[in-house]
Parts: structure tokens; C-alpha cells; sequence
């Protein structure tokens, strides 16, 4: 929401004129112990948080928010995101933009000031509440036209373009300062998320180029395996990284730059987590445990998070959310590949029979239940330290029920409150544990920067022994 810093100072009271410190502070104390008791323990976090000038919303003595009605909760989330940054870290608008049929590339035409037909526009920003976006700049693995570079460059140019077309709305963000200050004037912090390794192109260089055009974090794979990191999505050749692709991670972490391990194979998890001086991200990712697919996370790479510092931002990709679905698009899979061999070369006929086939098996329904059991799951293993979100609007077809486009986070966070999380988790998964992985970042690149210049590399030295 770009206005959610505007009413913050209403809610701070001030010291009567004539009270000492100690007097002042002692009355402060002495109200949040009033206030811990009456509510109980569930709400004292509550207590200590309104202490602190945060708002929160007012809750029934001796009951809990948890058991409170869903407008009561998703009203308290709402206080709660006023004074503490929501941030996803995966939005595909750019790709829409570029995908959209009748004016293709156009920023103007997709105005985000009117309802938009995909997920995402100003109005239901502000109404989801968004603090912070990483926006991805996605370029499909398997196009080969001319070099991935020429894409690239041209999402990040629409990127861009978004960002300075609506300066009220949106600010460029570089850092974790950038994403607060950005907050604090209402406005959403926006930040670039590169997907997909493939668009370097084996070189460091172009990687530094990347950094230096605004990407703060980039995706190892996306579903293809590049000649130095393994895929979730495709054979694995490497067992994780190659050397290079330690070298790729050792740069990014010198620069800056968020290693994400969204889409690669666990191989590529475990190498990265071991080789990574900085947290690492997983951009849009849930549990393996619960939904059984390559894209999502091991229980094993969960548990090496604390350790690293590293944050899962849940999707909300239905087949990614719910085993059911996940089935369900591996049997559309199958009958799509059948359909195919029946009517090759017949297009309209193989439209028509997979329709027919989805309307005598209608999809699975998944809700946001099922988005807050992958967030539980990941904060019993993890900890609640190392959960995030990272929606995948604008890059999806099919949506969770609840979780229709950006305007839905409250409710997400609501169902959250129902199961006991409390307010320090909700604004740890919201948006702090993000802004700490960044601010770690900056940290180590920091550090690295000074300790070693920019590698010189190749994988044509690290990967197939050619001496220079």
C-alpha cells in the first residue's frame, strides 16, 4: 500500500510536559505490562510492539487475535503492515507487458492506473499493501535468437520504464535503504530480479553489467541447465556447479547480488549454500515435503538455511502449493502429449480436446490453506527467520483461491493470525527477513570488495582446462 507510512505519527503519544524520564518511561512500562496481562500471553508480543510505536489493531480482553473474526484479523494485519514493509519477491509484470498481444513492449498502453487484465496494477497494489517489489526481469532459457543478451537488456528497459512512468507510485531501489526510505514516503521500493543464469552467457563480465543496470538478485537456472548449474526442471549433467559456476556465485556475492535458488536442482542448492558467504534467496519456492516437485525446496536445503541466513519466499503457484494440483497438471501433461499424437498438425482440434478433457476433469481448488501450510511447514524446519513470499503474479495462468492477483497479501497473513503466528513473525515474513538478507549482502560485498577485484575467469579456464 503507497500510502501505509502517512498515519504512522498519529499513533505515537507524546510525554506530558513536566514528567522526568524515568517517570515517563515508567508509566510506558507499566501500561504494556497492564495491557500483556489483560490480553494474555498470546498478545503480549502485541504489547511490546504498540510500546514501540507500531500500531496494532485492538482486541477483545482475554481474546487472543488468533481466535478472532477474519475482518478483525485482516484489519490487524493491515495496522501491522503500516509500519512494516510487505515485500514479494517475484512479479512477472514485465513479461506481461512484453507478452501483451495487442501492443507488445508498450508501458504506456499497459496502463497501471486503470484495472489491468493480468494481476497487477496500482489500485490492487495499494490494496495488497505492497511495501517492496522485486520485479523480475525474466527471459525464457530456450530462446536463442540472437544471444539471450538482446532480451535481457529489453526487460530490464521495460523494468525501468515502469518504475520512472509512475514516480508517485513507484521508486528505484538499489539497497535495503533504499526499499525503507522508499517506505517511508509511501511509495513501493522497487528492485530488479534477474531469472535465469542463461542470460550472462558465461561471463562474469556481463553479470557486472547486469548489477550495474539495477538487478539485485538472479536466478542460477531458470528451467533449462546451463553449461555450469544443474536445473529443477531438466536432466541434471553437473551434480549442482560446475567450478565456474562457484566462481558465478563468489561474483555475485562480491558485487552484491542475491544468489537465488529458485528453479535449480537440489545439487545446485547445496553447492551454492556451500560455496555462498552471503544469504541466499529462493525468489518463489515452497516445500518438497508438502507438494512433491523439483521446483520446490528439499527439507534437507531447509534445515541448511539458518546457517546461511537464507530466506524461501512461498508462491503461489497453484502446482506448486498443492500435491493435488501438481497431479492434476502432470495427468494434463500426459493427455496434452496423447491429444498431440492424435491430431498432429491439427491445432484447433488439439485445442478442442484438451478442452473438452479439463471440462469433465475440472481442476483441483487451492486455497490459500494450502499457501499457509508450506509457510508453517518452512518455519518448523527453517525458522520463522528464514520465510518470505514471492506470489509469481503476472507469471501464472491459474491462481489459488484467495490469492487471485497483488491485492490479496492481508488475507494471506490473516489466515497466518488464525494459526497463532505472531506479530513479529508476520512482519519477519513480510518483509524483514528480505530487508536483512539484503542489508547482509551489502554487508559481505562490502568486505569482498576490498579483499579481491572483479574475477577475470572464464569457463573456459574453471570447466574445460584451457590455460590462457
Amino acid at each position: 500500500m503507497l500510502s501505509n507510512r502517512w498515519s504512522d505519527r498519529r499513533h505515537e503519544r507524546p510525554v506530558r510536559r513536566g514528567a522526568g524520564r524515568a517517570g515517563a518511561v515508567s508509566m510506558v512500562t507499566l501500561a504494556v505490562a497492564l495491557t500483556a496481562a489483560m490480553m494474555g500471553p498470546d498478545s503480549a508480543l502485541e504489547a511490546q510492539t504498540a510500546k514501540a510505536g507500531v500500531a496494532v489493531a485492538p482486541t477483545p480482553a482475554g481474546q487472543p487475535m488468533r481466535n478472532a473474526s477474519l475482518d478483525a484479523r485482516v484489519a490487524h494485519v493491515r495496522r501491522l503492515l503500516r509500519g512494516s514493509p510487505l515485500i514479494d519477491g517475484h512479479n512477472d509484470l514485465p513479461w506481461a507487458m512484453r507478452e501483451e498481444k495487442e501492443r507488445p513492449l508498450d508501458v504506456v498502453a499497459y496502463n497501471l492506473r486503470q484495472t489491468t487484465r493480468g494481476m497487477t496494477d496500482i489500485a490492487r497494489l495499494r490494496k495488497g499493501m505492497i511495501g517492496g517489489q522485486f520485479w523480475s526481469v525474466y527471459i525464457p532459457g530456450e530462446v536463442r535468437d540472437s544471444g539471450y543478451a538482446r532480451m535481457q537488456l529489453e526487460q530490464i528497459d521495460i523494468a525501468r520504464r515502469v518504475i520512472e512512468r509512475y514516480p508517485d507510485v513507484l521508486a528505484p531501489a538499489l539497497t535495503a535503504s533504499d526499499v525503507r526510505k522508499a517506505f517511508a514516503q509511501g511509495k513501493i521500493g522497487s528492485l530488479l530480479g534477474m531469472e535465469g543464469g542463461h542470460a550472462i552467457e558465461n561471463s562474469l563480465g556481463a553479470l557486472r553489467a547486469y548489477y550495474a543496470l539495477g538487478a539485485r538478485y538472479m536466478t542460477l537456472t531458470h528451467n533449462v541447465t546451463l553449461d555450469w548449474a544443474d536445473a529443477a526442471a531438466d536432466k541434471p549433467v553437473h551434480g549442482g556447479l560446475t567450478p565456474f559456476g562457484e566462481e558465478v556465485v563468489r561474483e555475485m556475492n562480491r558485487l552484491g547480488m542475491l544468489v537465488d535458488l529458485a528453479h535449480v536442482s537440489p545439487g545446485t542448492m547445496s553447492d551454492a549454500l556451500d560455496v555462498s558467504e552471503a544469504p541466499v534467496i529462493f525468489s518463489h519456492s515452497n516445500a518438497r515435503a508438502l507438494t512433491d516437485v523439483p521446483r520446490n525446496v528439499p527439507d534437507s536445503i531447509l534445515a541448511r538455511l539458518p546457517k546461511n541466513g537464507g530466506v524461501v519466499m512461498v508462491t503461489f503457484v497453484p502446482q506448486f502449493a498443492s500435491q493435488k494440483f501438481a497431479d492434476y497438471s502432470a495427468r494434463i501433461t500426459a493427455v496434452r502429449d496423447s491429444i498431440t499424437k492424435r491430431f498432429p498438425n491439427d491445432n484447433d482440434a488439439q485445442f478442442r480436446a484438451i478442452a473438452a478433457w479439463r471440462e469433465a476433469n475440472p481442476a483441483p481448488v487451492v486455497t490459500i490453506g494450502d499457501v499457509a501450510d508450506h509457510l508453517d511447514h518452512i518455519r518448523k524446519v527453517a525458522g520463522s527467520a528464514h520465510v518470505g513470499i514471492g506470489g509469481d503474479f503476472d507469471g501464472i495462468t491459474e491462481t489459488v483461491q484467495g490469492l487471485e492477483d497483488v491485492s490479496k497479501y492481508p488475507d494471506l497473513l490473516a489466515e497466518l493470525v488464525k494459526r497463532g503466528w505472531t506479530d513479529a513473525e508476520l512482519r519477519a515474513l513480510a518483509g524483514e527477513n528480505v530487508l536483512r538478507v539484503l542489508t547482509r549482502a551489502e554487508a559481505v560485498s562490502a568486505r569482498l570488495r576490498k579483499e579481491r577485484p572483479a574475477s577475470t575467469k572464464t569457463i573456459q579456464q574453471l570447466d574445460r582446462k584451457v590455460v590462457p
